[in-house]
């Protein structure tokens, strides 16, 4: 079954790249999704497969149960787009201006689509049930995976499969990794509020944005000076507004960060130590602050045994030599919730190609992927999904034991 499911894909390419199309032109934002799961619901109720609307409010999940009694396998892909005005010049690119698919999610979604169309087909054979999950709102945090799983996603569901196309990462590789594999994303915003005056008369002000200033060189010493080496943290300030006339000192000043973490203690430490910082500095130049912190998405940590099986499906899907353990990246993922609640893995597949010019990174207006890296996707997540369901359970539980 497994070698005509691949071939099956193969043939069922040129409509992978149709729907990635179709949806490409189409793009809708996080929690603003109406069109993209109605497609998405339509195009795999045509098919026969189960399918629940609005799930958690905008999800789509499809049921594809196999004509044989056996476990429960999900796969997940997003369809949600960013707030970027397009610049790749594609013929199918974004009609609505302002709003892009500039990270790959309709490439996600084309491909668990075909998934679902090839597994219909060879339902007869299939021994358990498929869940897809059509997630929306992944880039933004909240997200929608916390409201989906709450909506019961993953009631009955054993393990969990997903991954990312990735435009920095040459077509063919596969990069897996045991343990987390993405970071916490958090974001956090501070305000200082001085004495605005007369440019002129500095002495009778209290200054916001020299204070400001000093508690943003201040916190690029936490990740140098205050966390452990060998631990991983970012601290990157995103916005710094402040002012507006030349002649006149600013009353107050804003940052905008993210935090960037694996460990819960240390991305509860650096929360700490930023309104420390901040306090120290305030008190000794005489301003004051407000602080908020908004902890995103967790980190993404793959379940060994989970990844160890999914790079030996991926190691039959391309040569060994594309197949590898990758560092972790500092981006956040909402697949995170999905592993807290069941084992899986998240990969990641490359879509980068120089030769045709696709070069640009994620969340970049000139940003695309090549649209083969959608069938290598195709055929490691549905072969995972099947390698998942074929697996007895004494099998599973002799090498879980083995390699406690």
């Amino acid at each position: 079954m497994l070698e005509s499911f691949l071939h099956r894909l193969e043939e069922l390419y040129p409509e992978m790249v149709e729907l990635r199309r179709i949806l490409h032109a189409e793009p809708e934002l996080s929690f603003q999704e109406e069109k993209t799961p109605i497609m998405i619901a339509d195009y795999l109720e045509s098919l026969g497969v189960e399918v629940l609307r609005g799930v958690g409010g905008r999800g789509v999940v499809g049921y594809i149960k196999g004509e044989k009694p056996g476990k429960t396998v999900a796969l997940r892909a997003d369809f949600d787009a960013l707030p970027i005005q397009e610049e790749t010049g594609l013929p199918f690119a974004s009609k609505t201006p302002d709003v892009m698919h500039a990270c790959g999610h309709d490439g996600h979604t084309a491909t668990l689509l075909v998934i679902a169309k090839v597994l219909m087909e060879y339902r007869g054979q299939l021994a358990g049930t498929v869940v897809l999950i059509h997630q929306f709102a992944e880039e933004l945090a909240p997200g929608g995976a916390i409201e989906m799983i709450k909506d019961g996603c993953l009631d009955g569901v054993d393990a969990i499969y997903g991954t990312h196309l990735w435009s920095t990462m040459p077509l063919g590789q596969i990069g897996y990794r045991q343990g987390p594999i993405m970071a916490a994303a958090d974001r956090f915003e501070l305000v200082i509020r001085g004495r605005g005056g007369h440019g002129a008369s500095p002495h009778e002000t209290v200054d916001s944005i020299t204070v400001a200033a000093s508690v943003v060189s201040q916190l690029q010493h936490i990740v140098s000076r205050n966390i452990d080496p060998l631990k991983s943290a970012v601290i990157s300030i995103g916005s710094f507004h402040a002012g507006g006339a030349f002649n006149v000192i600013a009353d107050s000043a804003s940052i905008v960060g993210t935090v960037r973490t694996f460990d819960v203690a240390v991305q509860d430490f650096i929360m700490e130590r930023i309104e420390q910082i901040t306090k120290g500095i305030c008190d000794a130049m005489g301003a004051e602050f407000s602080f908020e912190y908004k902890k995103g998405y967790p980190a993404v940590v793959n379940d060994p045994f989970e990844t160890t099986h999914f790079v030996q499906v991926a190691n039959s899907v391309q040569d060994n030599s594309l197949v590898y353990e990758m560092e972790p990246v500092m981006g956040g993922e909402d697949f995170s919730y999905y592993l807290q609640h069941v084992p899986g893995t998240f990969f990641f597949t490359g879509a980068g190609n120089v030769e045709k010019g696709i070069v640009y990174p994620h969340h970049h207006p000139k940003f695309d992927f090549d649209e083969g890296a959608m069938l290598i996707a195709a055929k490691c997540l549905g072969k995972a999904a099947l390698d998942f369901l074929n697996r007895s359970e004494s099998q599973t539980q002799k090498e879980e034991q083995t390699s406690q």
